[in-house]
């Protein structure tokens, strides 16, 4: 799936190219509203073929359900099954996002398979075994919600945190896009390239530290345990908090606050003293599934964007991480950009 990234990836490079050549050379450029586009763009491809443009209808529904979300009462039992305002708007948009995800369906089952997400969800939804409380049409819609919500602001949100990590570490930015020159060459980017990145994937994995996308990384005691002195019942909710977790100083060291991509040379085991102390994906049997193809996708927009452009941070940018469903930049990603 590399070419639809790139496909959609030099989209929103010739838009940028046009907005710095009418700006005389240099654009202030608020990146995080376009990665987010671009994102949504290819998760659509990949998920719903040639029919991405459903696919990207269905993102913007998703996307007004997160913002809704963002402001409901998080951890007040039973709360969310009460007919409040916002438990109602809630409520509207998920009947209409379900309606839009089964159209899509219909319509695959009246036209030729492509082998994109939404044929394996379907093909999946009609040969596993699905517990008796759950239908094959609702199997279909939770993973179809599951890919546009884990797979899409994540990998944005990460990009986004990315370049202005990039944007305040000049010489980090001019390492990387040595590294990228050199591999890009005059030819295509494909994957065989994407392995060879390996100054990026530190600058990925650091930033992954630094901005983890989820907050926290909750399981459920399963049984009665003791952990550390505590006693924790069966069917209690343990939340870790990733963020403070990935800057503890005694696991990543006096510099754990620091942006040090070095850290990652050796790979992750090499980064800290508990490998298990790194989680931007989850941990355990529940490890995103997704993780692979996030990280090919972000070198796709990163790699393509250094080789293109260079970039600062504007005067005007306010570093400001919120803490919503995603770790997010609360104000924006604002930076200068000029062509390289």
């Amino acid at each position: 799936m590399v070419s639809l990234m790139v496909d959609s990836a030099n989209l929103l490079m010739g838009s940028w190219e046009s907005r710095i050549e009418s700006g005389g050379g240099t654009a202030e450029l608020r990146i995080d509203d376009d990665l987010r586009s671009l994102s949504a763009d290819i998760i659509s491809r990949a998920c719903f073929g040639s029919s991405y443009s459903r696919g990207k209808e269905i993102f913007l529904k998703l996307r007004e359900l997160q913002r809704v979300m963002s402001h409901g009462s998080i951890g007040v039992p039973g709360m969310r099954y009460l007919p409040t305002k916002i438990n109602r708007e809630i409520w509207k948009l998920d009947k209409q996002i379900r309606l839009m995800i089964l159209e899509a369906v219909k319509e695959r089952a009246q036209a030729s398979h492509e082998k994109d997400l939404l044929q394996v969800i379907l093909e999946g939804a009609n040969n596993v075994g699905l517990p008796p409380n759950i239908s094959a049409e609702q199997f279909i819609v939770d993973n179809c919600k599951n890919i546009y919500f884990a797979g899409h602001e994540t990998t944005a949100v990460t990009a986004s945190w990315c370049l202005m990590l990039l944007a305040a570490h000049p010489h980090w930015q001019a390492r990387v896009r040595a590294e990228v020159l050199e591999i890009l060459g005059c030819g295509v980017l494909d994957s065989n390239k994407l392995r060879g990145m390996k100054t990026l994937s530190m600058v990925i994995h650091e930033t992954l530290r630094l901005y983890p996308p989820a907050v926290f990384n909750v399981r459920e005691a399963l049984e009665d345990i003791e952990f550390k002195g505590l006693l924790i019942p069966q069917g209690l909710n343990i939340q870790i908090p990733i963020h403070i977790l990935h800057q503890l100083p005694e696991i990543w060291g006096t510099d754990a606050a620091k942006f040090q991509p070095e850290r990652f040379a050796q790979g992750i085991s090499g980064a800290c003293n508990s490998v298990q102390a790194y989680m931007p994906f989850g941990s355990g049997p529940r490890t995103c599934a997704g993780q692979h193809f996030t990280l090919a996708e972000l070198k796709v927009i990163l790699s393509l964007i250094l080789a293109k452009f260079s970039f600062s941070l504007s005067p005007s940018y306010s570093h400001s991480p919120a803490f919503r469903l995603v770790i997010e930049p609360g104000d924006g990603v604002i930076l200068q950009m000029r062509k390289v």
